[in-house]
């Protein structure tokens, strides 16, 4: 974990520094290299992908050389990591609350901007977008966004330089949150309606699952407290929508939990997820349980309860005490309340473990999505060609799907078997290298 943050100061102050050097060497190009004010480059470079202006000319070779110089630097990896991953991570930075950078909002949106021309050097803009969403969608859900603003305007920035595509679902994230806000306000007088008030105070955020990374979903046997809100909001929103199914992520989201330990003074428990304060509530009619009564009561799968009594038992905070290895978790463990809990904070945050693989999930995802690209390009220009001799069929995939990622010659080749294989392509019966389209 120690390295891990090493590590994520190394690429912060990294990307600092590439963003320093651009700025440096871009300034020269601009100042230094115009041949007699006939050609003179704005504040802001062309993208790196313009062919720039003049055929010989000094400012042409020099823009040429920058670009290329940072096109090899923006494709390197440190400490594992991509500079796709290390861009979403630095915006992630900027932008949530609490974050390292403390920066006003006209500093904020100057670095936004030289991230953006930073990104247009990278290959694999695909994996940036990824990586970005799955850190806004942390941002949105847990209420870390310092300025709404700042995240339409990042949004409006990459929308400008790759494309609407490209940021279509983060769009439909930031409206998503709106229409939370609009949700809540209308359960909240819906509540205000009904005769009997919910034991809890609840609100939900209704998500549109094509814009948001996905979760997993998990069977959670619900404290009848927590039961009786899901089902009055489902109630509340089959009101004005009949034709949506509605899927509960526990596993998101936040709870908060009042604790008296000793009797005496009370905690605020501010809990990720309904799973760990479902498995507290266990203990407000028992004194101790077992492993396998915990599992049976809440019916989780192995790995999320594992996961939720050791953030409870092994952790910072010892919410609970346990038998036996105090660092991992054991099906023969009993856990009962640890009613000695001091801190000199009433209000304590309880994150759960980070889960291992997250990022090779976010690669899988990424290159499954390539598969679709490459297989619609394959398509896309079969159709319209009709027979196309296959250097030519990959390199017109190349071209096509080359501003968000580079496409590789093997993976193409087996999109082009596999499609042959489902019947939109065939090889000529006198030329195997020639490709028909079957309509």
């Amino acid at each position: 974990e120690g390295k891990k943050d090493v590590c994520g100061v190394v690429e912060q102050n990294l990307i600092k520094g590439i963003i320093a050097l651009h700025d440096k060497y871009a300034t020269y190009v601009k100042d230094c290299f115009s041949i007699n004010g006939r050609y003179n480059l704005s504040d802001t470079l062309p993208p790196p992908t313009a062919t720039p202006p003049g055929p010989h000319g000094p400012t042409s070779l020099f823009h040429k050389a920058l670009k290329e110089a940072f096109e090899t630097v923006c494709n390197k990896s440190v400490c594992g990591n991509t500079m796709a991953e290390m861009l979403a991570a630095y915006c992630d930075n900027i932008l949530k609350k609490g974050g390292s950078e403390k920066l006003n909002d006209e500093e904020v949106e100057a670095l936004l901007e030289k991230v953006v021309k930073l990104l247009a050097y990278v290959a694999d803009k695909d994996l940036f977008a990824e990586f970005y969403r799955k850190r806004l969608a942390r941002r949105l859900l847990f209420d870390k966004c310092m300025h709404e603003d700042h995240e339409r305007s990042l949004l409006s920035k990459l929308k400008q330089q790759c494309g609407g595509q490209f940021t279509s679902k983060m769009e439909g994230m930031v409206t998503d949150l709106q229409l939370a806000r609009e949700h809540d306000a209308g359960f909240a007088d819906y509540l205000a309606s009904k005769e009997k008030p919910l034991d809890i105070d609840m609100s939900a955020t209704v998500l549109t699952s094509g814009f948001w990374p996905s979760y997993k979903f998990v069977e959670l046997a619900l404290p009848a407290e927590m039961a009786q809100g899901v089902e009055t909001f489902k109630e509340f929103y089959a009101g004005f929508t009949k034709h949506r199914k509605l899927t509960w992520i526990y596993t998101l989201g936040v709870c908060h939990v009042n604790v008296c330990f000793d009797g005496k003074r009370t905690y605020e428990l501010v809990l990720t997820g309904a799973l760990q304060a479902a498995l507290l509530m266990l203990f407000n009619d028992e004194d101790k349980l077992s492993y396998e009564e915990v599992r049976e009561r809440l019916g989780l799968p192995e790995d999320e309860l594992k996961r939720s009594l050791h953030s409870l038992s092994c952790a910072k905070y010892k919410i609970l005490l346990k038998d036996g290895d105090r660092k991992k978790i054991s099906s023969e463990d009993t856990f009962s309340v640890n009613t000695s809990f001091s801190d000199k904070f009433r209000r304590i945050k309880v994150p759960l473990p980070a889960m291992d693989g997250e990022k090779r999930k976010v690669v899988e995802e990424v290159d499954k999505d390539r598969r679709y690209a490459i297989d619609a390009a394959i398509v896309r220009t079969m159709k319209s060609r009709k027979m196309v001799p296959h250097q030519q069929l990959v390199l017109e995939v190349v071209q096509q799907l080359n501003q968000m990622f580079r496409p590789d010659f093997k993976v193409i080749k087996k999109r082009i078997e596999d499609l042959i294989a489902r019947e939109y392509l065939e090889r000529d019966k006198e030329n195997p290298n020639v490709f028909h389209y079957l309509a």
